[in-house]
């Protein structure tokens, strides 16, 4: 089994109010770098910031690396348009950073990407995967690549923000179609289409990714929220009708209340695993509760994954300990932790 995170980057991020995915405008370039890191190191090495939300939330990324180090399990991190270096070892698929999605053709690599993702898809050797993203600005582009594919049924994205700013959302979505070259539903059955002119690379990879692993017969669990049931649509719309789990948060199934539903008409089977951010013991964790940030680099997954395990209960305190460590409280550490499962003596620290 392997946790797989795709990280990549969209100048939609630096709309004005339109994620909290990063403690300023200026600094949230370096989150899906330095969540990377977080991933594979259990620290940051060379992104220079601890990505926090405007209000001290930290990083969804600190949450799956503590079940990582719980758990043991493998990780790779794929390079979906990262705008700034990352430690952290990835795997290139050609995608670029993604422009604003109001600017014509802001995904030009996606057509490439998604292919190039799906053929590294179909030669994974893991028999189950598990698909998480990290993008600041990605429920934005994820909104309007539902809407290129026709898919109005399906739920309004949801939001990094406590207050879902979905009046913004839809003037950048309608400002984005008025200077695209298809129109919403255009783009039904041709996802790279629905994603280079109104997505993001995350969004191309990540769908390209999981068309090919189950083509290939290997079991998909999308770690995420709204994003990755965007990553579903895309996947149905390439033809590709085996089913697939959605894991997810407490805090983003209570933001998106449609969420059940969608889940069973992309034929995915939703999870929810609660790892308690609202007790009291909590500390900054309870800002997931209060409804910042909800879901992100693959800790739905990661929190599916640690309840499958029986180990949801301990995930709290193992969050605090690296949520220590990796804002400067506590020891620097670049391995997987002496909590890895003493029956599991092959866990290692990389892809």
């Amino acid at each position: 089994m392997r946790l797989i995170l795709v990280a990549g980057t969209t100048r939609t991020a630096e709309i004005e109010g339109i994620t909290a995915a990063g403690a300023s405008r200026d600094l949230l370039v370096h989150t899906p770098s330095a969540d990377s890191e977080i991933l594979a190191y259990g620290d940051t090495v060379r992104a220079p910031v601890t990505p926090v939300s405007p209000g001290g939330c930290p990083t969804p990324a600190v949450v799956t690396r503590a079940v990582r180090e719980l758990l043991g399990f493998d990780a790779a991190v794929v390079d979906a348009g990262l705008a700034t270096p990352t430690g952290a070892p990835t795997v290139s698929v050609g995608a670029r950073p993604g422009a604003d999605i109001r600017e014509p053709d802001p995904v030009r690599t996606a057509p490439g990407a998604f292919a190039a993702a799906r053929e590294f898809g179909r030669a994974l050797p893991d028999d189950r995967i598990v698909v998480g993203e990290t993008i600041p600005g990605g429920t934005t582009t994820a909104m309007a690549v539902l809407r290129a594919l026709g898919e109005d049924a399906l739920p309004a994205t949801s939001s990094s923000l406590p207050e879902n700013p979905v009046d913004l959302k839809e003037r950048v979505v309608a400002a984005a179609f008025e200077s695209s070259e298809i129109d919403p539903g255009q783009a039904a059955h041709t996802p790279e289409l629905a994603v280079r002119f109104v997505g993001d690379p995350v969004l191309a990879v990540a769908a390209g990714l999981v068309t090919g692993a189950l083509e290939s017969g290997t079991e998909v669990v999308l770690g995420g929220g709204t994003q990755l049931l965007a990553v579903a649509a895309l996947v149905r719309h390439a033809g590709v009708p085996a089913p697939a789990t959605l894991a997810t948060t407490p805090y983003l199934a209570a933001d998106v209340p449609d969420l059940a539903p969608a889940a069973d008409t992309l034929d995915l089977d939703l999870t929810v695993a609660d790892p308690g951010f609202d007790a009291p013991a909590a500390g900054p964790l309870s800002a997931y509760a209060d409804g910042v940030a909800k879901e992100g680099a693959g800790m739905g997954g990661a929190l599916h994954l640690a309840a499958e395990a029986g180990r949801l209960g301990v995930v709290r305190e193992a969050t605090r300990t690296v949520l220590d460590r990796v804002t400067g409280d506590g020891d620097r550490s670049t391995g997987v932790s002496d909590d890895v499962p003493i029956d599991d003596p092959e866990a290692d620290d990389g892809p």
